[in-house]
């Protein structure tokens, strides 16, 4: 399996759909929107990459997700700022326990999902935001290992978290409850099918396999749900001191990832054939 790439849209600098200074997260909606998280707003684009709307947040953004009815949901500190797809403020839930800095939301059966790096757990909200219970937290070292800052996690067609273990060179599967069903990876220094580094992969997306993303050197690559490396989408096109790229797919598998660095997101494709 081979990926292409396709696209870049955004970039560093000062103009329209361009990002000043950060860019730490990405999502894409059903109708192929992409939202992306950078400095203290939100920039939506549409399917062919041009812009289409911004709105600013109170705090900087580092998390971004949109819901099936079309919310749009902000990770920021200690708070998560949810807003209609026009940009206009809806709601927002604040927990100085429980979201210490939200860095990844996702949803799933009605709840909503948000990665906690202070806490180095997933907490999973009711649709009130009622806390219900943590994912990877019930374990030995009370909570996932991220020397990156960073907690990432995908959810599948089948409600399962796919949550980013980087300490461990690993993905880990995850019931909504808090269930440990198993992983996939391993370290390696030198084969890409395995984890190199202190702490790889980095970031996580789940589709119609798992994507993830690395660092040092910067990498966005393929996993069957079984473990099995099906592709390197890329490797050399991003900037070398990249970490923590968000990666996300849409429904027709076209795959993004955010580089950190040049604040540009590259757009693949998977080749025919």
């Amino acid at each position: 399996m081979q990926y292409r790439q396709i696209a870049v849209i955004g970039g560093k600098g000062p103009g329209p759909g361009q990002f000043g200074a950060a860019l730490r997260g990405i999502a894409v909606d059903a109708a192929g929107n992409l939202y992306a998280a950078n400095d203290a707003q939100i920039t939506v684009f549409d399917a062919s990459g041009r812009l289409r709307r911004r709105w600013s947040t109170a705090q900087p953004v580092h998390a971004v997700a949109v819901a099936g009815d079309g919310a749009v949901y902000t990770g920021q500190i200690h708070q998560i700022e949810v807003f209609d797809a026009t940009g206009k403020l809806v709601r927002t839930w604040r927990d100085d326990a429980l979201l210490g800095r939200v860095t990844a939301i996702g949803f799933v059966n009605g709840d909503v999902l948000a990665g906690d790096a202070t806490g180095r757990a997933i907490r999973r909200f009711d649709s009130q935001g009622k806390f219900r219970n943590n994912i990877g937290r019930d374990n030995p070292l009370n909570g996932l290992l991220i020397p990156n800052g960073v907690v990432d996690f995908g959810v599948d067609a089948h409600g399962i978290v796919h949550a980013a273990n980087p300490g461990k060179h690993r993905v880990e599967r995850y019931t909504p409850d808090g269930e440990l069903l198993g992983h996939i990876g391993h370290f390696h220094g030198t084969d890409p099918a395995g984890f190199g580094g202190c702490c790889n992969p980095t970031n996580v997306a789940a589709g119609d396999r798992i994507y993830v993303t690395e660092k040092a050197g910067p990498r966005a690559k393929a996993y069957s749900f079984n473990g099995d490396l099906e592709a390197v989408i890329a490797s050399d096109i991003f900037d070398a001191n990249c970490k923590n790229m968000t990666i996300a797919v849409d429904r027709r598998g076209r795959v993004y990832v955010a580089d950190t660095v040049k604040l540009s997101i590259f757009v693949f494709e998977q080749v025919a054939g």
